[in-house]
């Protein structure tokens, strides 16, 4: 079983705002952790966006955000 992450998720992750609501405008990677685990709690939205949050969810749980910090740092969205 192959688990390797897939490079443009992750930098698709790295750049993603959040679309709505309090928090609208900032980086999935700096929403505070109690946002996240209300939604883990509640239940993630459809699609796209619950994906993202669901994964972002798991990054913060596991102390990971250096790497999506670095992986905003390294592939600026406007040199995608």
């Amino acid at each position: 079983m192959d688990i390797t992450p897939d490079k443009d998720k992750l930098i698709e992750l790295a750049h993603y705002k959040m679309p709505f609501g309090k928090f609208k405008g900032r980086y999935l990677v700096d929403l505070p952790e109690p946002y996240l685990v209300w939604f883990n709690r509640k239940g993630f939205p459809d699609g796209k966006l619950g994906f993202l949050l669901k994964s972002m969810f798991e990054i913060k749980v596991n102390g990971l955000e250096p790497l999506i910090r670095k992986i905003r740092k390294d592939f600026p969205e406007n040199k995608r």
